[in-house]
């Protein structure tokens, strides 16, 4: 009896520690490039993992067409040399030949549309969402509003390469990133930091509302599969879900001056409790009661 309970007493602990961990590696994910990478970043939603899968089939593809083409042209000049060919050819044309390189490339490039066209229309018709954000591209940050929870709005700029030397520094936004937070927060990553972050809760579809204040801008974040220009005096819609809790990272995509390197984007997704109680944190700071909600 007594061993039995031993063993149920470990079993039951080897499940609560192996929980904890698996909860502890999703709460610690980090969406961002690392160091030497030749990959696309590990996808955090349904859009981003589609995309993943049609840039490797699009590769396959290409790699066949590179073959191809090379064996072609090695076959082509020695065949064709002068040693094996004294009189060389006077063809001009052959019909066939350029009835297969005509049509092979329209089906290739249907079968590329085949898969191509439903993988638009996942990510621009945009479904019921719970809540939206709106972003707007400045130089050289960006500024968020959430209509939907009384028009909290805050500007997230980049964090100074100095606090990644300085230790002093770095507590210092660290400190002001758990306040905004409510959480501790932590700094990951040199020119992809921001002293604040886009808070959402994990499992929730959000309507993203992108604009600009002044030239062209464009909000990216690989790990969601989302990318969409900001257009001063257009308003651009987009959509995300993101299914682990986590930080990822983006940055601005599109050419706006001489900063634009140092315009990174920070997505920080928590629980649904966790995100409720942030929400009400951030409303006594940076509500405004006058927003129109803009949602679903």
């Amino acid at each position: 009896m007594k061993v039995k309970r031993l063993l149920a007493g470990a079993a039951l602990s080897g499940m609560a520690l192996m929980g904890l961990t698996g909860t502890s590696a999703a709460q610690d994910r980090i969406g961002m490039p690392t160091e030497k990478g030749v990959w696309l970043q590990a996808a955090a939603n349904d859009q981003a993992q589609r995309v993943a899968d049609f840039n490797e089939m699009l590769l396959y593809i290409i790699l066949v067409i590179a073959v191809f083409v090379f064996v072609l042209m090695f076959w082509t000049m020695i065949r064709y040399r002068e040693k094996a060919n004294p009189t060389p050819s006077k063809t001009s044309h052959n019909t066939f030949i350029e009835f297969v390189w005509t049509v092979v490339p329209i089906f290739i490039l249907v079968g590329i549309g085949f898969w191509s066209i439903p993988l638009l229309y996942y990510q621009e018709v945009i479904p019921e969402t719970e809540f939206a954000i709106r972003a707007t591209g400045n130089q050289w940050n960006w500024t968020y509003s959430y209509p939907d929870h009384d028009g909290i709005e805050f500007t997230a700029a980049i964090v100074p390469d100095s606090a990644f030397t300085n230790p002093a520094e770095r507590q210092v936004y660290e400190n002001d990133l758990t306040n905004f937070l409510g959480w501790p927060g932590k700094l990951n990553a040199r020119l992809l930091d921001t002293d604040l972050r886009v808070v959402v809760p994990v499992d929730t579809k959000i309507k993203l509302q992108i604009t600009a204040s002044d030239v062209l801008h464009s909000w990216t974040v690989p790990a969601f599969g989302v990318k969409m220009d900001a257009v001063p005096g257009r308003l651009n819609e987009t959509w995300f879900e993101v299914r682990d809790p986590g930080v990822y990272y983006g940055q601005c995509s599109e050419l706006c001056g001489k900063d634009h390197a140092f315009m990174p984007i920070a997505v920080e997704a928590v629980s649904k409790e966790q995100f409720a109680e942030w929400v009400e944190r951030a409303k006594l700071e940076f509500a405004d009661a006058r927003s129109t909600a803009l949602g679903r």
